[in-house]
């Protein structure tokens, strides 16, 4: 079998990683908005279905979902630009492994802004 050329395999590295959450977070966040076009659409056939499914959304199970729903639009909308920045900027393929740093580095205070106040919303600690 002959060897493949220099430079096609992935490696593990942040690269290819980046690559796997960008997909994935877009995945989630599609389902997501099919479940939410779904329900939403209930109140159309019937508002006490349209309650009753939303009502069995005010859980801290549900709360944590919309936690990690938030990290990856978060994620997904930073690593967005960052591709753009690879794809579009002459330099972006020399600095893509500093972006991806900073990328990460503004999803981490992001999410910490954001996590203890939706956390306390969750668990009733207003």
């Amino acid at each position: 079998m002959p060897d493949a050329p220099a430079g096609t395999l992935y490696r593990g590295r942040e690269g290819m990683w980046s690559w796997v959450a960008h997909r994935v977070t877009g995945f989630l966040i599609f389902f997501f908005l099919l479940v939410h076009v779904a329900d939403t659409s209930l109140v159309r056939v019937s508002p006490e279905a349209y309650n009753a499914v939303i009502g069995t959304y005010k859980n801290p199970i549900m709360g944590l979902g919309e936690l990690g729903l938030v990290a990856a639009i978060v994620f997904h909308a930073f690593n967005g630009i960052r591709v753009m920045l690879v794809d579009f900027w002459s330099q972006g393929t020399r600095h893509h492994r500093l972006m991806l740093w900073i990328v990460m580095g503004l999803f981490v205070v992001t999410m910490a802004a954001f996590t203890p106040r939706h956390l306390m919303n969750v668990f009733g600690g207003h």
